[in-house]
């Protein structure tokens, strides 16, 4: 198949492109930047140049692809105060490439997030449907890739844990190691009992491929190998890694230690990836997290 791919050379596109030219695709990936064709090139990808603003060059590269795979997001818009700005983009984006692709039978695929869905239990991929959805945009926008299933679209939508770890991660671990390097403590709110599911990098790729491949249309995957880990785990071997002891912080002075990253680090989410291992056959094979992070890459000195 020829595959565009939105975030082909972020943490987790640049995974997934090498994973779909394995198995034989042609990939051709959205690049915003000089530095991200080169990444593409160099994978042996082919480059789109433009944003997810350029709706009109998206709509073409889609109508002239097999399959589109959507994993790129605003984040750094989201996380600078403009989550509304984000959802907005990623929501003209998706209709633009479902309008593309109706009565197709085409591929769409996209990325969501387990966190939040129904905490404080495993969420299954049966979870979160309602009519009004709280649990915020990227549900919504999961919502509305499916809605294209009945105009000839094969949407498939793959949510993702909280943390997609690896060697290179630029995520939420990575920004607890430099809180805990910053403040000379790693920290964890309250008993830090609240459970974070996990996957390792190359694990999501796969599963993207395979839902590329063979998922049916409407079918909602978890891309999850750890269901639940504690926060408080992650903080102890956080903590051993730096050699800085690991403490709670109350619920008060959260904020304060962490930031933006707070709220997220205060849900229990843990998620099940059972439906998804049966349909698909899907097993994780790489590392647990609590073991990519006792092989301490996390924990190199960042350059000077």
């Amino acid at each position: 198949m020829r595959v565009l791919v939105t975030g082909a050379s972020g943490w987790i596109g640049s995974a997934v492109v090498p994973e779909l030219l394995g198995a034989g695709h042609d990939v051709v990936g959205l690049a915003r930047s000089e530095s991200s064709a080169a990444v593409l090139t160099a994978a042996g990808a082919g480059v789109l140049r433009g944003t997810l603003d350029d709706l009109d060059v998206l709509r073409d590269a889609a109508a002239a692809s097999d399959a589109v795979l959507h994993l790129a997001y605003k984040h750094d818009v989201a996380f600078a105060g403009g989550p509304a700005d984000a959802a907005a983009a990623d929501r003209r984006a998706i209709e633009t490439f479902g309008g593309a692709l109706a009565g197709t039978g085409r591929p769409l695929v996209i990325a969501s997030g387990t966190l939040g869905v129904a905490p404080g239990r495993p969420v299954t991929e049966r979870d979160g449907w309602d009519p009004a959805p709280a649990s915020g945009p990227r549900l919504a926008a999961a919502q509305l890739a499916l809605s294209f299933e009945p105009r000839g679209v094969r949407p498939v939508v793959v949510r993702l844990p909280p943390t997609v770890h690896g060697e290179g991660d630029p995520g939420f671990i990575t920004v607890l190691v430099g809180i805990a390097r910053e403040k000379g403590v790693s920290g964890y709110i309250g008993d830090g009992a609240q459970r974070w599911p996990a996957v390792h990098r190359d694990d999501a790729a796969r599963l993207f491929r395979s839902a590329l491949e063979d998922a049916p249309a409407g079918a909602v995957l978890h891309a999850v190998a750890d269901e639940g880990v504690p926060i408080r785990d992650i903080a102890e071997v956080i903590g051993r890694g730096l050699g800085v002891p690991a403490v709670p912080v109350a619920q008060p002075d959260a904020g304060g230690h962490f930031g933006w990253l707070a709220p997220m680090l205060a849900v229990d989410g843990p998620a099940s990836s059972a439906l998804t291992r049966e349909l698909l056959g899907w097993r994780p094979s790489g590392p647990g997290l609590l073991d990519d992070l006792g092989k301490g890459h996390y924990f190199q000195a960042p350059p000077a």
